[in-house]
């Protein structure tokens, strides 16, 4: 954080002797076990809308493929450009998907917008600016040569790598392999993921809470989620709170996922299996990060399925899967590195600051008095608050034991560019 108050240093995770490990060395740790993906399949332009692409793609022409016309008008050869316009013999009419023969020097040719310029051509003056009569074209106003000529080459050339291996194809991505001609691209295969939740108390939706019960939430946070970055999602539902249930869920989900995605059940309370299962089939790390909302993230694979246990508070799990699992599973399916981007916002709230965990505040940008947008904090930064996230529009990331007060500069991070 930079800060124009008297804001206290940050307190470092190692200063403090909480045993908790640093949300830094957390993630480095998440991201340094996301391996790249290594299925790869050609597909139709038409279907690899949000795909990775697994390899560069390469022009073989130029684009244009030809000197061609920038507007309606006419194809001039001007003898001189020093001496002022002149009337033009129009020849030929030439349209778009035509081409026409060569003209010399006091010549013209009616020509519409993309249409081969022919040879001789060296200015295409809009049609606006001149005047028909008969046979001849009069220009109005200085030419200058080569205007409105678009040249061969000029938007990529021949050999050129237009798009780059680990980028998620969007339209304007598509529609530049088709301009080169590209009918297929290499993509790498969607990753599947399998998410389940623990949890006897978890409802769906539509259903009559019984004493003790709660919705469902995390569900349709992370189906919304895993669909928003192009992942595959199947579910394997509410797992009952026990040993056998958990155990036969994750075996059967790391037969057919990539990887598996539980909330809930990675604490140490009696009710929390997920543990001692993804242990009994595998392997597992379980972490408690020094950052808040969230503690416990658990890392681990069963069989060639990686495993990540995120907290049951839908807070926790839906700011945890943004800040910490996003980035694992962008690296898991191929797309290149890409940094939240973070920028300097006026902080229009106080706040003491945790000593000991990393905090990611709920947050929206409203207008201030000047024209510099102001941040203002939602009052409830309780784990369950899902309200809050509805109402923000990002997070302030504080480093543990900051202390903020009102018109700090602090760093913050839009949820859509999280999201991406």
């Amino acid at each position: 954080m930079v800060s124009k108050s008297d804001a206290s240093e940050p307190i470092r995770t190692s200063e403090i002797g909480s045993g908790l490990l640093a949300f830094d060395a957390a993630l480095a740790k998440l991201l340094s076990r996301a391996r790249r993906p290594v299925k790869v399949s050609q597909v139709p332009l038409l279907q690899a809308q949000d795909r990775v692409l697994a390899a560069p793609v390469i022009s073989s022409m130029n684009v244009p493929a030809f000197d061609n016309s920038a507007m309606d008008g006419y194809a001039l050869n001007v003898a001189d450009f020093a001496k002022p316009p002149e009337s033009f013999v129009v020849i030929q009419r030439i349209a778009a998907g035509q081409s026409g023969q060569a003209i010399e020097p006091g010549e013209a040719a009616r020509i519409f917008t993309g249409a081969p310029v022919p040879d001789g051509t060296n200015v295409v003056v809009p049609q606006e600016q001149t005047q028909v009569q008969g046979n001849r074209v009069l220009v109005n106003g200085q030419l200058r040569a080569g205007q409105h000529i678009r040249r061969a080459g000029e938007d990529v050339a021949a050999d050129d790598v237009v798009l780059h291996a680990g980028i998620r194809l969007e339209p304007q991505h598509l529609a530049l392999a088709a301009s080169v001609g590209v009918a297929q691209v290499p993509v790498y295969a969607r990753l599947r993921i399998g998410v389940l939740f623990t949890g006897d108390e978890l409802v769906e939706p539509g259903q009559a809470l019984g004493a003790g019960k709660i919705y469902n939430s995390n569900r349709y946070a992370l189906h919304s989620l895993l669909a928003r970055v192009g992942c595959d999602v199947l579910d394997f539902g509410v797992v009952t709170d026990s040993l056998m249930a958990t155990t036969e869920a994750l075996h059967k989900s790391a037969r057919a996922c990539d990887v598996i995605i539980t909330c809930g059940g990675v604490s140490v309370g009696e009710e929390d299996w997920v543990k001692q299962a993804v242990t009994n089939l595998g392997s597992i790390d379980v972490w408690r990060i020094a950052m808040k909302p969230g503690k416990p993230l658990a890392f681990g694979r069963i069989g060639n399925a990686d495993f990540i246990g995120l907290p049951g508070n839908p807070v926790s799990a839906f700011v945890t899967f943004l800040v910490a699992v996003m980035p694992f599973l962008r690296q898991r399916m191929g797309l290149v590195a890409r940094m939240p981007r973070y920028q300097l916002a006026v902080a229009g709230f106080d706040w003491a600051g945790d000593a000991k965990r990393r905090e990611f505040l709920r947050v929206r940008q409203e207008p201030g008095e000047s024209a510099q947008a102001v941040l203002a904090l939602w009052p409830n930064q309780g784990s369950a608050v899902v309200s809050g996230l509805v109402w923000a529009d990002g997070l302030v990331d504080l480093e543990p034991g900051t202390r903020v007060k009102a018109g700090d500069l602090v760093r913050y991070v839009s949820l859509s560019d999280l999201m991406r």
